[in-house]
């Protein structure tokens, strides 16, 4: 089996109903086809309908599944709440809610407007809040016994990173808010887990934050130890995983899934892989010299 090929038998999400904000396009997309592909029913939402009803032709057509697309701005807690309802009242019940809709800039800090700075505020954390506690409200008062939340952060939501200092401050608050409901709504049978991806890029995220001959310069891969990029299956892979009953006893964990990408950037002499093999054999020289003095 490859990386690249789904990893779960064919019905392992069957009878699962699931929303995925930002489901018609890049990582939403991908991990929606496959939910499809399991046998979920799955509710694809964004502000562009017309995107979202030529997706739901091209996935029902590809895995046989049933897509339901609803037109929602995720940073108006009203508007999500009417695309939960519809939702419910399309598939009768909503079990799972991955909350993938996202933004980003790429730029140093002084230069954002503090609107472009709460753009990003209000997509990621904003509307990640907004929906999981519409969600959320709903399968309490509805006493639904089992149901679960994956949210999808990044590594520097834990480290930080300059230059994307918005995208950083919003994918803590997701991260601590994952951890927490963990903890708070376990009680009312709701897992609440997060997947932190390293680089899948997409081409038209990745084309934004990266135009021109900055994407050449910018080779995420070189800063994988194992040296290439995420495919989109890894991603729907873990996705899938997480929130079928296989993970019933997977609940606050963040799993980061970047070939070792945060790792390599956090060690304070990882940089040292740079130092060619006749400077190594200089320094060990100087070394030994140095002891036996």
């Amino acid at each position: 089996m490859k990386y690249t090929e789904g990893m779960l038998k064919a019905d392992a999400l069957k009878g699962k109903n699931i929303i995925v904000t930002g489901g018609g396009s890049g990582l939403g997309k991908a991990m929606t086809t496959y939910f499809l592909e399991l046998g979920a029913q799955v509710v694809i939402t964004s502000r562009n309908m017309d995107k979202l009803l030529t997706v739901k032709e091209e996935l029902e057509s590809q895995t046989g599944g049933t897509v339901l697309p609803v037109a929602c701005d995720v940073r108006n807690y009203e508007e999500v709440v009417k695309m939960r309802d519809k939702a419910i009242e399309a598939f009768g019940r909503i079990d799972v809610l991955l909350n993938n809709a996202a933004g980003n800039f790429i730029s140093p800090t002084e230069r954002l407007s503090a609107n472009a700075f709460d753009t990003i505020i209000d997509i990621v954390l904003r509307g990640t809040k907004n929906c999981t506690l519409a969600l959320g409200k709903h399968w309490i008062d509805s006493k639904q016994e089992q149901a679960n939340v994956l949210n999808i952060v990044t590594t520097y939501a834990w480290t930080g990173s300059a230059y994307v200092v918005p995208s950083a401050s919003a994918k803590a608050g997701v991260l601590a808010m994952t951890r927490s409901l963990a903890v708070e709504w376990a009680k009312y049978g709701i897992r609440s887990n997060a997947i932190a991806p390293g680089p899948f890029p997409t081409k038209g995220a990745w084309d934004r934050l990266l135009p021109g001959e900055l994407k050449e310069k910018f080779d995420p891969a070189k800063k994988v130890p194992i040296a290439r990029v995420g495919d989109h299956q890894e991603l729907a892979n873990l996705a899938a995983y997480v929130v079928s009953d296989y993970a019933a006893y997977m609940n606050g964990e963040v799993l980061t899934l970047d070939g070792g990408e945060w790792l390599k950037g956090a060690g304070q002499f990882n940089l040292l892989e740079a130092v060619p093999e006749e400077m190594w054999d200089m320094l060990e020289m100087m070394i030994r010299s140095r002891k036996k003095s």
